[in-house]
């Protein structure tokens, strides 16, 4: 599956529940609610360059698919993870959030659960 591109963020569900879960202090829920990020992939192989930019913020993360690598968390912290492909889906766990990309089309869907908080984002091929 060909996940080169960059994606707008058209919709986002549960953003406000599933950030006050993970902890994030409510001034930066309350900026990043009505944001809307720019997600840039880079895929070469089973080697990835995820870009997520939202508002001034940007999350930069590379990894081999199979290995262990250093990714930033939504969180801001970094956690060793290891992301697996599986078909259209990327698939991983950053310290206790489970977080599956899937390409359609020109669709990628995220969602990233934590407990029994679901939080999904749509974005779509620039």
């Amino acid at each position: 599956m060909d996940f080169n591109g960059t994606y707008n963020l058209e919709t986002q569900e549960n953003f406000v529940p599933f950030m006050r879960a993970i902890g994030l202090p409510e001034d930066i829920i309350e900026r990043g609610k009505d944001l809307k990020s720019v997600t840039e992939i880079v895929q070469n192989g089973n080697h990835f360059v995820f870009t997520v930019t939202t508002g001034p913020r940007i999350i930069r993360n590379e990894f081999t698919a199979g290995q262990e690598a250093e990714l930033e968390a939504i969180t801001g912290e970094n956690v060793k993870s290891v992301v697996n492909v599986d078909g259209n889906k990327l698939l991983m766990n950053l310290k206790g959030i489970i977080g599956v990309s899937e390409l359609v089309g020109d669709t990628l869907t995220n969602t990233m659960t934590f407990q029994d908080i679901v939080f999904k984002s749509v974005s779509k091929r620039a």
